[in-house]
């Protein structure tokens, strides 16, 4: 039997490469023939979940669309459609809420790792710069998708955030009038924002995903050294014309991603079975109420992962300066390969202060996403969100600064885990 079906694989194989004989290159170049260095760690699985995690997005999402209907007066009664009466609506709707926080944890771990070992550093500059391309889709993609539940905080915080366009000098109200589509969210917002968020962004965020794995496969991945796979002694005992201390992405690290997917998969099943609205977290408790634009909730604050830099615009008092801060802290992220000038990419070999500004840095947009969830209300803990702001902002200021100072150690010729 086992015969049979490995000639008849055998078969396809060898008609699908006589009709597309670049397939079976392509799939070497990424996948077999793709050398990878052999010291990868926990904080590499988070590249493979993140691919793993939009996938679903996609798919759960076109099953919601299915009943969803993108209107002011039925958007709300057909997702209570979908959770009450399509058969396990309830089910892809939480997967697909679920996988939208599992997305932007697994991205902010991933981004994180790569400020760690300097994955951004030459030659990966591009790899870095369409990484954050795609943080920024995804931030317009799950802020659009909040949208079209058309519950209490969907409504005003739609209203709150594009709102903040009219902050621009001489154009921003029109512009605010020209996003919404009318003077408050409406059939136009839902309309417009349906489309752009199950075509257009989807689409552009795929081409992204493409890109960034290819600039990634150009280069090479980067590793928790720092250090180039192909530096020291040529070749391995597999293979001298190999580079060396790299192994074939498959089956290697396929097999040990889906030991991560496993437990990754485990965790996100408790939290849908168990704990869709993660306390409020995933699924806001005023999104169960349909939108009335004439009741407003008591505290107005987006999801979670917006919630740092919703912080930072609360505790600026001036709106234009709040918009400009804000929109400054994510744009900041983009410069990051040209404002570190350390010789060394690894925070392994680099000095005390990386790891103390690296620690500050996870600190303060952890503790500002906090201020952000919260009412806004204390002066105490406005002026906290102000320092954390500043602190979150000088280190990459003085990024130049610090890299140049902090004391680094003698990196190794090779990786550290080898044979």
């Amino acid at each position: 039997m086992a015969n049979i079906l490995t000639k008849a694989a055998g078969g396809v194989m060898d008609w699908v490469n006589e009709r597309a004989p670049a397939m079976m290159p392509a799939y070497r170049k990424h996948m077999t023939e793709y050398y990878a260095p052999k010291n990868f760690n926990l904080w590499y699985y988070f590249g493979s979940l993140a691919l793993l995690v939009l996938v679903n997005q996609i798919v759960t999402g076109i099953f919601l669309t299915m009943h969803f209907k993108p209107s002011a007066a039925e958007a709300f009664s057909s997702v209570e459609y979908i959770m009450r009466d399509v058969e396990w609506g309830w089910l892809i709707r939480y997967m697909h809420s679920t996988g939208a926080s599992m997305f932007f944890i697994v991205v902010y771990l991933h981004m994180f790792r790569g400020l760690m070992y300097g994955s951004y550093q030459k030659p990966r500059e591009l790899v870095w710069i369409l990484g954050m391309l795609i943080y920024l889709v995804l931030m317009a993609e799950a802020f659009m998708g909040y949208v079209l539940p058309w519950g209490q905080m969907s409504f005003w915080g739609a209203k709150v955030i594009i709102s903040l366009f009219g902050a621009i000098p001489v154009i921003g109200n029109g512009l605010t009038e020209w996003i919404m589509g009318d003077f408050l969210p409406g059939d136009a917002t839902l309309n417009r924002f349906f489309a752009l968020h199950v075509i257009a962004l989807p689409l552009v965020l795929l081409l992204l995903v493409v890109l960034h794995l290819g600039a990634l496969h150009e280069v090479g991945s980067n590793n928790p050294d720092g250090v180039e796979i192909k530096k020291g002694p040529k070749g391995n005992r597999w293979d001298p014309n190999k580079p060396a201390d790299g192994i074939p992405f498959h089956p290697y690290y396929t097999v040990k991603d889906l030991f991560g997917v496993g437990f990754f998969l485990i965790i996100c099943a408790f939290v849908i079975f168990f704990a869709p609205a993660f306390g409020g977290w995933f699924l806001e408790h005023d999104n169960f109420t349909e939108a009335n634009r004439l009741v407003t909730p008591e505290h107005i604050k987006p999801v979670w992962y917006y919630t740092p830099y919703y912080a930072m615009l609360r505790v600026i008092p001036h709106k234009l300066s709040g918009v400009l801060v804000m929109f400054s802290a994510i744009a900041v992220l983009f410069f990051v390969p040209w404002l570190d000038k350390s010789p060394v990419k690894s925070h392994r070999y680099r000095g005390w202060i990386t790891k103390v500004m690296l620690g500050v840095l996870a600190i303060c947009f952890l503790w500002l996403g906090k201020i952000g969830a919260g009412p806004g209300t204390d002066p105490v803990e406005t002026i906290i969100g102000r320092v954390l702001t500043f602190l979150y902002f000088a280190f990459f200021i003085t990024m130049p600064l610090w890299t140049k100072l902090d004391k680094t150690k003698p990196v190794p010729q090779r990786v550290t885990m080898h044979d």
